[in-house]
């Protein structure tokens, strides 16, 4: 009977978790130079910052928001110009993490652990060089810190997407959402733009950089990532004290794919 009960348990609380329309949730808007950044809060403990992927939102994590939010303050961010945010003039990943930086100071928050993915990821290694006193451990998936971790012939292909010419998939899995969401549907070519942009500038954070993050660091990619296995060894070895993670027969969506394995590998890093 204790089995059966607790089979019922765990089923229920899975259902409910894909039932919250997470990114969508009775969430609250903070201002941060001069633009509007939504933002949505789950469960108590230490903030965890959770920072999504290009051409994305809050929903990106919406099959892990509920488990991490059982252990801590899960505070999830649509970055500006996406989800539910205003656009900002200008994009990069520099400038995103500004933006995080100064929404971890208008919280108020006296120390944060930072889940990034993909672009998130990529800010994160900006966010914990420039805030060793606020961010104390971070965990990314599929993140890079140039281009060199790209596939061969990304950049070349990606040069030559223009709001004109995006194709049917990425209408698809970005513009549909993009403009379900955005307080800016009549300039989804802006976003689309700067991050086109964003994506082909060499460098996101140096090495000379990596080396001097004071932060803990788990490093995750997929073993079918889109980002260079290779390269993310290297961030791993560069990273004083890091620890890298490799999850079998996933591809760059981790979070999708592997909810349950990467919610529990989040939990036991932060939790040591």
């Amino acid at each position: 009977m204790k089995k059966m009960l607790f089979l019922g348990i765990l089923l229920l609380s899975q259902t409910l978790y894909a039932q919250v329309p997470y990114g969508s949730n009775n969430g609250k808007y903070v201002t941060i130079k001069g633009a509007k950044v939504y933002y949505e809060e789950y469960g108590k403990g230490t903030p965890l910052l959770l920072l999504h992927g290009g051409f994305g939102s809050i929903s990106n994590f919406n099959q892990v928001i509920g488990p991490l939010s059982k252990n801590y303050r899960v505070i999830a961010i649509d970055s500006p110009g996406q989800g539910r945010s205003e656009q900002i003039d200008a994009i990069s990943y520099q400038i995103y993490a500004n933006y995080y930086s100064a929404f971890i100071d208008q919280m108020k928050l006296d120390s944060v652990y930072v889940l990034g993915w993909s672009d998130g990821g990529n800010s994160a290694y900006i966010l914990a060089y420039d805030r060793p006193d606020k961010v104390k451990k971070v965990i990314v998936s599929g993140a890079n810190s140039d281009t060199d971790g790209y596939p061969d012939g990304a950049i070349a292909d990606m040069k030559t997407w223009t709001p004109e010419t995006i194709s049917d998939g990425l209408k698809h899995y970005w513009l549909d959402d993009f403009l379900k969401l955005s307080p800016n549907k009549g300039t989804w070519q802006k976003s689309f733009t700067q991050l086109r942009n964003m994506w082909i500038t060499k460098e996101v954070i140096s090495d000379e950089h990596l080396s001097k993050i004071k932060s803990k660091f788990l490093i995750v990619y997929g073993d079918k990532d889109v980002t260079k296995l290779e390269h993310g060894l290297h961030i791993y070895r560069t990273i004083p004290g890091s620890q890298l993670a490799i999850l079998p027969n996933t591809s760059h969506h981790t979070f999708a794919e592997k909810p349950t394995l990467i919610s529990n590998l989040i939990v036991d890093f932060l939790g040591k």
